[in-house]
């Protein structure tokens, strides 16, 4: 990493998240308390480079719990927790997300109070981005009463059907903000680490994360498929407008999972399930972006390994893949995807399949081209697999299912993955339940972490089984 950048990250990053360092012992609970080891006064661009950098690492953490979920990753591990569904708590994310969307408050109170209106448009949009992401995973949360005045321990919860709708009028609101005119404090670029104070691609990305949720609710009877492609028409036109963060403060985020794994810690093991998929097991044609993910075995092929598990050699034998520290997801610096040109595509698919099937069948073939170009395939290569049987199908024989297995292999690592997992309920070629599974199903939701469930037992709503579906996914 250049000096500049990592001068960059740690004098903004660390004045923008003072104040939230030293609430970290009781969360976000605490976010109303004087505490006289944090600034009164912290300034707006350190809280937006805080908030840009971190709502990227909040998808970094989602993304390692649930690309167990999905049979993207497997530990090497036999009956690890992730792979067979086991309630494992995810206190660190969730105190995670609750820190950071605090930030994003106090950056939106500065806003407020000092007309900079691009700083509360970030502001809004953030936060529906942290906690829409949130309730995918946990459902019912703090939300109303996590902020409000004085200490509050013992937080009420709300339905996340409510925070899901709390969500899309923050986007609304982030885009008109962005609009007004003569803002007195105008975003800092060095400090803005996902758009480089760009407004025009702050607006995309509202739309693109707005034409996500509305996706969100396909399965639901008022599921309204001209609004997701209302929204897509100002979202996302390449892959230049992607929403995702490039500096950091040592190692990106994938890098460090695969140098810690050839460092011989073991970690980033890819699925056997992933593995099938792309390298022609599965579905009969190989998938050029393996390469890119990750290296061959010591016998030269790819091999996966089976969820529940674990691994059949030592571990540092090479005989497994497992993410690979030159990848295109994993290398030093690459980015730390969060929205994407690709998966809009795949959203405007999905959406317009009923309506205008020649649409569809297009978008399809546009987000594996725009993918396979993110992850740097050859041209050669990209145009073999589009124009392979298996994959260009033509519109007659075009289905929803190739839609969601192009799109698995498209938002690999993505937490994003897992709720499209559910709204396809699991039906991907192959896909069956890791070995040694606690459910008799396929699991549908996170457990609520222990952090909550010994402070604030009376109001954490009970859950009982991780095969509980979601509000969204009935």
């Amino acid at each position: 990493m250049k000096r500049t950048h990592r001068k960059i990250y740690t004098v903004a990053l660390a004045a923008g998240l003072l104040f939230s360092l030293a609430a970290c012992e009781k969360g976000y609970l605490d976010a109303n308390q004087t505490n006289p080891n944090q600034t009164e006064n912290p300034p707006i661009n350190g809280l937006l480079a805080g908030a840009t950098y971190q709502s990227a690492i909040n998808v970094f953490s989602a993304g390692n719990i649930t690309s167990y979920y999905v049979q993207q990753l497997a530990s090497p591990n036999t009956g690890s927790g992730s792979d067979v569904y086991d309630n494992v708590d995810r206190s660190a994310t969730w105190r995670a997300i609750y820190l950071n969307v605090t930030d994003i408050r106090q950056m939106k109170k500065l806003a407020l109070e000092r007309n900079a209106y691009e700083h509360l448009a970030v502001a809004d949009i953030l936060e529906a981005f942290n906690m829409s992401m949130l309730t995918d995973l946990f459902g019912n949360a703090p939300y109303r009463e996590a902020w409000s005045q004085g200490l509050n321990l013992k937080p009420g919860y709300d339905s996340a059907r409510m925070i899901y709708d709390s969500c899309l009028s923050l986007i609304d609101q982030g885009v008109a903000a962005m609009n007004l005119p003569d803002p007195q404090v105008t975003l800092d670029a060095s400090n803005d680490l996902i758009h480089g104070a760009k407004k025009e691609a702050w607006i995309k990305t509202a739309y693109a994360l707005k034409a996500r949720l509305l996706n969100r609710k396909s399965k639901l009877p008022d599921y309204d498929p001209a609004a997701v492609l209302s929204a897509l028409g100002n979202a996302y036109a390449s892959n230049a407008d992607d929403a995702q963060v490039t500096r950091f403060e040592s190692l990106s985020s994938w890098n460090g999972v695969a140098k810690n794994n050839a460092s011989g810690s073991l970690d980033g093991w890819l699925s056997a399930t992933f593995v099938d998929a792309l390298d022609g097991t599965t579905f009969g044609v190989f998938d050029p972006r393996l390469p890119l993910i990750t290296d061959t075995t010591r016998f030269g092929d790819y091999r996966g390994t089976v969820n529940g598990v674990g691994r059949t050699g030592s571990g540092t034998d090479n005989s497994a893949c497992a993410l690979s520290p030159n990848g295109a997801y994993s290398r030093g610096g690459a980015p730390l995807l969060m929205l994407t040109f690709a998966e809009m595509k795949f959203i405007e698919a999905e959406a317009s399949f009923a309506s205008d099937k020649a649409r569809s069948y297009q978008a399809y073939l546009d987000g594996i081209a725009a993918n396979m170009d993110k992850v740097g395939v050859a041209t050669t290569d990209k145009q073999a697999y589009l124009s392979n049987p298996v994959v260009a199908v033509g519109v007659a024989a075009f289905t929803k299912d190739l839609i969601f297995k192009e799109k698995y292999v498209a938002t690999f690592l993505q937490p994003e993955t897992w709720t499209d997992a559910r709204r396809f309920d699991y039906k991907y070629k192959d896909f069956i339940l890791p070995r040694n599974a606690q459910l008799t199903t396929f699991i549908r939701r996170v457990g609520y972490p222990t952090s909550e469930t010994s402070r604030n037992p009376e109001n954490v709503p009970a859950v009982g089984s991780l095969a509980d579906h979601l509000w969204w996914d009935r």
